[in-house]
């Protein structure tokens, strides 16, 4: 169990989306898994029953999702991105430009539950993420990764 005093921060949309597939679980998957087990119990020696083993390890998984949406959802801070700063927060959309490239890319700072490289939405608690925060328009900054110190500058912040 992580600490309960870790704050997950989400926006309004992933908290909606958490909570619907937190209730989905809990009304419609957990009753079709229980449906399974019985008709896997029905099937005879559980010792060798494959399908009995295959829905007990499904609820397993059903069980720890809940708990997880349960305690991501108990912790959560909605984070809107509709007040206006100049400097980096949780929910800006920020362009940056690394030291001595033309090229220019832009991230979206979410939560961890929402961080997803495809959509160019990363973690505040990333090592990137954790470096823009708080810069502004104009700042440098560097960060660690695993080929060494990265050095950029802030070119716009949304």
């Amino acid at each position: 169990m992580t600490d309960t005093s870790d704050k997950e921060y989400l926006s309004q949309e992933k908290f909606d989306e958490l909570k619907q597939e937190l209730n989905n679980l809990k009304t419609v998957r957990r009753k079709e898994v229980a449906e399974n087990l019985e008709y896997a119990r029905s099937l005879g020696d559980l010792s060798e029953n494959a399908e009995y083993q295959e829905a007990r390890e499904l609820q397993s998984a059903i069980e720890e999702r809940i708990a997880k949406l349960e305690e991501v959802l108990q912790n959560a801070e909605i984070v809107s991105n509709k007040t206006k700063s100049d400097s980096v927060s949780m929910g800006s959309k920020v362009t940056i430009q690394k030291s001595g490239e033309k090229d220019t890319h832009k991230y979206e700072l979410v939560g961890s539950e929402e961080a997803n490289m495809m959509e160019r939405k990363i973690s505040y608690m990333s090592p990137l993420g954790e470096a823009m925060m708080g810069k502004k328009k104009g700042d440098e900054f560097s960060f660690e990764t695993p080929n060494g110190k990265q050095q950029y500058k802030i070119v716009s912040v949304e």
